[in-house]
């Protein structure tokens, strides 16, 4: 096909009020990781709407398939829908009633995503090959991504897309920075067990509580002088739970954490480190340890070409006012990773920020979009989708 901007940014302009309000149900309806059963009639009920085949991942995920006028590549153009389990203090009409909020803006990358189907939809006969639509659940809890890989839907495809609305970027901004973009994340925990009993007698004890809180001082340690000073690394440990009363030594503790990465040697040198820290710390309070890793995410990658790729389409989309190749890496993570692991891609992000309502960080109680960025995520889609099917990655 012929691409023709202007006419799709029109398509999208005129789909704007739905968008917003698809948005505001999907807000004000939030539902948390696995749970998004309502969230997923919604999409299901739209697809059917668009004609769009589809088929459930999981108990709440989604993968709708719409094929071309012909034969040709496949690309995979991705959602999140699950929402936090945080009160909501938006303070707009539309703030949740579920006690769950969509604190990091899963329910604009839905309404963003079903538009763009819309749009795909109205010009199946104008382009060859496949649009595959993933509304993965669970991203929160870094689950939704394997659920899609184990049940083989990612495999044939040629490339992948998704974008997050970030509120540290004004609306109006898109980023398609290349290389590691989004941090590895593993979530680790590490139960001491000792021996409890009165505090007036110590010595036929083994203090647990003693022993964790050596492991949280030491720990800290390995980035401080086991990595190189050029290593971007977080290790962080975020609660302990040890002891029962005042006066009675703990015989156990429980301590959680996570390390992120942006290099997956750093990352499983920093994770064998906490591990041994972890043993022969226990060790020397005469207690034991047992470490358990769970990994959430691993290192979100973006293709260098498909990143330069992203840019050109954004660059000549009529709402964008500028576009950065340079982005400064988040120790977030999000599992968007997985789909890059089978085809290459680009995760992009689009400024949903730029006043003090908008501004408010991720994942707390205040966060907000500027719903400007709506039309700016759907035309995003469509163009890269659209163009990409047509070749335009080659020239």
């Amino acid at each position: 096909m012929v691409f023709d901007q202007q006419r799709i940014h029109a398509e999208i302009e005129a789909l704007t009020p739905r968008i917003i309000a698809d948005r505001r149900h999907l807000h004000r309806h939030a539902e948390t990781s696995l749970k998004e059963f309502g969230t997923s009639a919604f999409i299901a009920e739209r697809l059917d709407a668009l004609g769009i085949e589809h088929v459930g991942v999981g108990e709440t995920g989604l993968l709708g398939t719409l094929t071309g006028a012909g034969e040709g590549p496949t690309i995979l153009l991705r959602a999140d829908i699950d929402a936090l389990p945080l009160r909501d203090d938006c303070g707009a009409p539309w703030a949740s009633t579920t006690g769950a909020n969509h604190a990091c803006g899963h329910d604009g990358h839905v309404s963003a995503l079903l538009a763009a189907a819309e749009v795909l939809a109205a010009h199946r006969r104008e382009f060859t090959g496949t649009v595959k639509f993933a509304f993965q659940q669970a991203e929160e809890i870094g689950a939704g991504g394997l659920i899609f890989e184990r049940a083989g839907v990612l495999d044939g495809l040629d490339q992948v897309f998704g974008l997050h609305f970030a509120s540290d970027l004004p609306a109006g901004t898109v980023s398609a920075t290349a290389g590691p973009q989004w941090a590895s994340v593993d979530h680790f925990s590490i139960d001491v067990h000792g021996r409890g009993g009165h505090v007036s007698k110590p010595h036929l004890c083994h203090d647990a509580l003693v022993a964790g809180a050596s492991i949280v001082v030491e720990a800290q340690q390995i980035v401080a002088r086991e990595l190189s000073p050029f290593d971007e690394v977080v290790v962080g440990i975020g609660t302990f739970e040890s002891g029962e009363n005042y006066n009675i030594i703990a015989s156990s503790a429980h301590l959680e954490g996570t390390v992120r990465a942006f290099d997956e040697q750093v990352r499983a040198r920093v994770l064998a480190s906490l591990e041994r820290i972890a043993d022969s710390t226990a060790l020397a309070h005469g207690t034991t340890a047992e470490f358990t890793r769970t990994v959430y995410a691993d290192v979100l990658d973006n293709d260098p070409e498909a990143s330069r790729f992203a840019t050109r389409v954004a660059l000549e989309m009529p709402g964008v006012e500028r576009v950065i190749t340079d982005n400064p890496r988040s120790a977030g993570g999000d599992d968007f990773a997985v789909f890059l692991h089978h085809a290459p891609g680009v995760y992009a992000r689009v400024g949903s920020g730029g006043t003090p309502a908008t501004s408010h960080p991720h994942h707390t109680y205040e966060f907000a979009l500027d719903e400007a960025a709506l039309p700016i995520g759907a035309e995003l889609h469509v163009g890269y989708a659209l163009r990409w099917l047509a070749g335009g990655h080659e020239g």
